[in-house]
């Protein structure tokens, strides 16, 4: 595991979400970029998620909060998955690391140009959740994706770095 000294910390309050949004964009990224194809598909959790999976989850996510919700562009029309939940973390086969990197790439980059338009207490509405601004949106994503960095530290960190079973049980 890894942890980078930020290098923004003053300024308006807008600078820093956008900010640290960017940062644990950067860092959800880092922890694939080392894998490889087999290693980024590897399943080590009971549930669906893999190294891969979480940056497609990603792309899902910004694409429903900042293009759909936010920019008011309709599900079909975004450019990918938009389906949440368990489906968001299926990467099809034919689909490589490095095409689910630049497409979580190109959502980030396309919620940047569609948040720019917004204050941050511009009010949009959500299907299921109700009312949110743009600081709920960029404090939500600050959230997933640093927890979902995490996921991916740790999933590395168990392909990297395999811990032998013991007969006794955990070292103490």
């Amino acid at each position: 595991m890894t942890w980078s000294i930020p290098r923004i910390t003053t300024g308006a309050e807008r600078r820093l979400l956008e900010y640290m949004l960017d940062r644990n964009r950067a860092e959800l990224i880092n922890t694939v970029r080392v894998l490889s194809e087999h290693d980024a598909r590897r399943r080590l959790v009971a549930s669906l998620t893999t190294p891969i999976g979480l940056l497609k989850h990603a792309a899902v996510a910004e694409r429903i909060w900042f293009h759909h919700v936010l920019g008011g562009i309709p599900e079909s029309q975004c450019d990918g998955g938009t389906t949440p939940g368990d489906a968001s973390f299926v990467v099809d086969d034919n689909e490589t690391l490095a095409e689910v990197i630049a497409e979580f790439e190109s959502a980030s980059e396309r919620s940047r140009a569609i948040a720019a338009r917004f204050d941050l207490d511009d009010i949009k509405t959500h299907p299921r959740v109700g009312d949110v601004s743009l600081r709920f949106v960029y404090l939500l994503a600050i959230e997933d994706f640093a927890r979902h960095a995490g996921h991916g530290d740790i999933l590395g960190e168990q392909i990297n770095h395999p811990v032998p079973p013991s007969i006794d049980g955990p070292e103490r």
